[in-house]
């Protein structure tokens, strides 16, 4: 991220939101430098509702059973 902060676009896509990144990457300083890096020129589309993948499947009537 640092290479390309003010030189170059940067798509990314996530399923976790900004406030857990510093779990994912394991260091709080460092997801929030990345995270501050990301949102200083950017404009974030939050993208809600069911996978655009799967619009032709049926709902999973057991899903969260534990089967």
């Amino acid at each position: 991220m640092s290479r390309r902060y003010e030189r170059r676009s940067t798509i990314v896509t996530t399923n976790v939101g900004i406030g857990a990144w510093a779990k994912v990457f394991g260091d709080p300083v460092v997801a929030s430098a990345i995270a501050d890096r990301l949102c200083h020129h950017c404009t974030v589309l939050k993208i809600t509702g069911r996978s655009y993948r799967t619009k032709g499947l049926a709902p999973d009537r057991d899903a969260g059973n534990g089967a």
